[in-house]
């Protein structure tokens, strides 16, 4: 068993995608995990990335990565208590004021500063973050050898970079390839709120008089952050449903399929395009590199360090979160219901964007137990991957 400060040494990553309130199902992999190992040890990913939703877990379990037992716990009591106004403002005026707000900010004079526009005010968020985590922790954890780095990936808008800002020891150099590239820094809730800034959803962040959204957009390569931070094995995290298996569900969506999509059926495409299908390509291309590698001679292979081979394991939800969401739909507030049904996404509808943003409790909770089970049914895997 590894012992509680024996990390120093291990070059196990943790990867947590984008997903909004999907990202629940990340806390109950998490959980099953924590199962396997004794309380009080540290963690066991001293390298941790997160995206979107999943920057703000890889940055709670970070803070507590002297005790793995104990952020997990924390992570978890966060979701299971959570409301949709603890993300964004849902009653009636502020829903449809910011909505109001925002198409009036575009007439007005030049020269007065715009509001940026987004469907949903997060600002609720903003003071979850500044309650529930504590950055200071996080320079304590990698001076004391429990953590090696942590990076969270935003989106600029100025250039359109994916940006990952990341708190590691000093071993670790910025890096920059096309489209992408590391900023050392001091990691805080602005980076949060970047990262998990969903576009057109949530309004963009400013950092540095320049502004970010959230990191799965122009992520073309999701595993870039883990590989530069020094990962030789990868955990990831993600979010990709399953294949529909239900005759009845499917009866339904064929008839759908006889109409124009919705904008809700757009925008629930498009969201699941920028949180799942970056990542499968980036693994094909990888696995691509890992050949490559094994063909060359280990002799040969010493003298280089930009290629090496790393191992990953994936692991996705075996349940449909949309269907799940289609049983919570009713917890959400009236105007947030009315605002989904103008796009055209009702509680039978084939939409995901409900599956994105029903921050509620009891829906956290089914997404929890989903991610829970399906990390006990592959405990035997995940143990021999992290060599627990």
């Amino acid at each position: 068993m590894v012992n509680k400060k024996s990390y120093k040494g291990c070059k196990t990553a943790l990867m947590l995608t984008g997903g909004g309130a999907r990202a629940a199902y990340q806390v109950g992999v998490l959980k099953a995990i924590a199962s396997y190992m004794p309380r009080n040890h540290g963690i066991p990913f001293p390298i941790i990335c997160g995206t979107s939703a999943g920057a703000i877990n890889a940055t709670t379990i970070a803070c507590y990565a002297s005790c793995f037992h104990l952020g997990v716990r924390k992570l978890e009591w966060v979701w299971k208590n959570l409301h949709t106004s603890h993300i964004y403002h849902s009653t009636a005026g502020k829903v449809f004021g910011n909505i109001i707000a925002g198409f009036l900010s575009n007439f007005g004079a030049q020269y007065a500063t715009p509001k940026s526009y987004s469907l949903l005010n997060n600002a609720p968020l903003r003071d979850l973050l500044n309650e529930v985590v504590d950055f200071k922790r996080i320079d304590i954890n990698i001076l004391n050898d429990y953590l090696s780095s942590i990076a969270i990936t935003a989106s600029s808008y100025s250039c359109g970079d994916s940006i990952s800002f990341y708190q590691a020891d000093k071993s670790i150099e910025p890096w920059q390839r096309a489209k992408r590239r590391g900023v050392q820094c001091q990691l805080n809730t602005e980076h949060l709120m970047a990262s998990s800034s969903i576009p057109l959803i949530f309004p963009p962040i400013r950092i540095n008089q320049k502004h970010y959204g959230d990191g799965s957009v122009n992520q073309l390569s999701p595993l870039s952050p883990p590989i530069h931070l020094g990962a030789e094995r990868i955990f990831m995290v993600g979010v990709e449903q399953p294949e529909e298996e239900s005759e009845l569900y499917n009866h339904i969506i064929n008839q759908q399929k006889n109409y124009p999509p919705s904008v809700a059926t757009v925008a629930g495409h498009l969201m699941d395009t920028v949180f799942a299908e970056t990542l499968n390509s980036d693994l094909e291309r990888l696995k691509r590199v890992n050949r490559t590698v094994e063909l060359i001679d280990k002799s040969k292979r010493e003298l280089q360090s930009e290629l090496r081979p790393i191992d990953t394991l994936l692991i996705n939800p075996s349940k449909n979160f949309n269907r799940i969401a289609q049983q919570h739909y009713g917890e959400l507030n009236w105007p947030l219901r009315l605002l989904l049904r103008f796009m055209g996404a009702t509680q039978d509808s084939e939409s995901s964007l409900t599956s994105y943003i029903l921050f509620e409790q009891d829906y956290c909770k089914k997404l929890i137990q989903v991610g829970y089970q399906d990390a006990m049914e592959k405990e035997q895997q995940i143990r021999e991957f992290l060599s627990l």
